[in-house]
């Protein structure tokens, strides 16, 4: 983050005195909060009201509060009630900028861990998750509840295939089947461009098919925004909007619930972009998803394509999606620890086993999914296979103002307020201020 950054945090710990938790019992149980905005409240059938009454099952003397809230205000609203000190005893945090920044109301976990997983604890999890949720010297500050890959799209082949087109493989297919689909009064490519993570999603994957190692080196500093490549993936980027690949007015259309839903409830458009969480579309009970993916036929495919037109398809990015924390100022650390290591372990089980709303995070789980139909099956592998050996590297930036920068211009690009080149100049300039 830059030094004006850091400025306003060291004001918020110096004026602000965080109060704690009050202890929380009733009837005998210890009561804690758990507070996140996935895995989402969508109803009594929503899989964290079956983990959490598991968990209270197995332990009578813990009363779980389950606090949702939506994921637009998520991250702002969490802030407000840490400083405040009316903060939940476990939430969720992503992956990134919010899991640095959010440092001071992150209780260091290692102890915890050492105590009930025993000292080769790190075996539990993937390399590859562990490393986002801990610091230089190796101490951990929360639990990665699952994996998710970024930078999929989604098609309804039997909708493509209505108006003569093929699921498309590189960008000049993408945008001759878009113009094809436009013509015939149908949406083309799908975005949730009101929100920036997706946004970001999207062009992590093009950039890092344009040049991974530019991408993520200056991301670090190591290499300039400005470079050819950079500069490359935000052309293609805004050409998607220009071009017509994107649908008009994207950028004033969130990903949850409407372009979402037009997908997998109504079945009313053929592509959309959106990560590996979506093959839950194969596993809620909501009743107008299971009539579009149930019904006989039904064929959908999740896919890359090449971007840049060097014979390859892009890669993913990858990172916990979840991050489970403890407040430090909770005044039931043991219980809400229990609470944590039933999550990751047993829920974590249900979450990805059942009901795929992520991939696992860590090493010891056996990816053993139940009674998906042949279509899930297959994209299911899809991801899988990607997931071994197409990942370009971590999903997002950690550097919130280097985050927040390219978020600005991904969005000035989509509206056609600044060029490619401005861009890349915008980016690098807050680059260079960044500390890392």
């Amino acid at each position: 983050m830059r030094k004006s950054a850091l400025c306003i945090l060291a004001m918020i710990i110096c004026l602000t005195t965080l109060s704690g938790c009050e202890p929380k019992e009733q009837d005998g149980k210890t009561i804690i909060t758990f507070q996140t905005w996935n895995p989402a409240d969508y109803g009594p059938d929503s899989p964290i009201y079956k983990i959490i009454d598991s968990f209270e099952k197995e332990n009578p003397d813990i009363e779980v509060k389950y606090v949702f809230t939506r994921s637009d205000a998520y991250q702002e609203h969490m802030r407000v009630e840490l400083i405040d000190g009316d903060g939940p005893d476990v939430y969720g945090i992503s992956t990134g900028s919010a899991f640095d920044t959010f440092r001071i109301f992150e209780e260091n976990l290692t102890p915890f861990c050492e105590r009930e997983w025993g000292e080769n604890w790190q075996d539990k999890f993937l390399d590859s998750c562990l490393d986002r949720v801990s610091d230089s010297k190796g101490k951990i500050y929360g639990l990665p509840l699952g994996q998710t890959y970024a930078g999929y799209m989604w098609a309804d082949v039997n909708m493509l295939r209505q108006y003569g087109c093929e699921v498309p493989v590189n960008y000049q297919e993408m945008k001759e089947i878009c113009r094809i689909l436009r013509e015939n009064g149908q949406l083309p490519l799908a975005i949730g461009a009101k929100d920036s993570w997706m946004n970001l999603d999207m062009w992590m994957s093009i950039a890092a098919d344009c040049d991974r190692d530019t991408l993520y080196n200056a991301i670090e500093g190591k290499a300039s925004f400005e470079s050819e490549p950079i500069i490359e993936s935000f052309k293609i980027w805004q050409d998607c909007f220009e071009g017509g690949v994107f649908q008009d007015k994207a950028i004033k259309m969130p990903i949850y619930d409407t372009v979402n839903d037009m997908f997998q409830r109504e079945g009313s458009i053929s592509m959309f972009t959106n990560g590996s969480w979506a093959m839950n579309m194969y596993t809620v009970s909501d009743e107008k998803t299971r009539a579009v993916f149930d019904k006989e036929g039904a064929d959908h495919d999740v896919f890359l394509i090449d971007w840049n037109g060097d014979g390859k398809k892009a890669p993913v990015t990858a990172n916990p999606d979840v991050v489970l924390c403890m407040n430090p100022e909770s005044t039931q650390k043991e219980a809400a620890f229990r609470f944590m290591d039933y999550l990751v372990n047993e829920g974590q089980d249900l979450l990805v086993n059942q009901y795929l709303e992520y991939m696992p995070s860590r090493a010891d789980m056996e990816l053993s999914v139940k009674g998906l139909s042949e279509d899930g099956q297959k994209n299911l592998e899809v991801i899988i296979e990607n997931g071994k050996n197409n990942v370009a590297g971590p999903r997002g930036i950690k550097y919130e103002d280097l985050s927040l920068a390219v978020c600005h211009a991904l969005e000035e690009l989509a509206t056609g307020k600044i060029t490619p080149e401005e861009a890349a100049g915008q980016v690098e300039r807050v680059s260079k201020e960044t500390i890392r």
